[in-house]
């Protein structure tokens, strides 16, 4: 199972004054996340809205930013990753996003909320 995260989705399900330094909030996000890969071995692909920067996410976290600017633009971004997956049955799609939900299950992909997803990132061991 390949999880595609919808990053700023994620980050935004919780008001913790990520706004302030929303850099600082998607390096920690990826952090979270190779945790997460490496303590379950699953693939994890994250897609963030915004202008691309380096960020360090090792080979446990594939950093996508979306291809353009604007509404929607990563969540276009992740609806094509589903459909050029092949076997979207084999995808989880993290977001809270009721439009991007639909479309991703209409393709066949399975779909898990922000909040919780986040409190599962929450509970996990930090990354040596």
């Amino acid at each position: 199972m390949r999880l595609i995260v919808d990053g700023m989705n994620v980050i935004g399900s919780r008001p913790d004054g990520w706004w302030r330094d929303r850099r600082g909030a998607m390096e920690a996000l990826v952090g979270r996340l190779a945790a997460l890969a490496q303590v379950e071995g699953q693939p994890v692909t994250v897609v963030f809205d915004g202008r691309p920067f380096e960020l360090e996410s090792g080979d446990d976290v594939d950093v996508v930013f979306a291809s353009r600017r604007g509404r929607d633009a990563a969540d276009d971004d992740i609806v094509a990753l589903v459909e050029g997956a092949g076997e979207a049955a084999e995808l989880r799609v993290v977001s809270s996003d009721e439009d991007l939900a639909e479309r991703v299950r209409a393709l066949g992909a399975e779909v898990v909320g922000a909040g919780a997803f986040r409190r599962r990132l929450d509970a996990l061991p930090d990354r040596d």
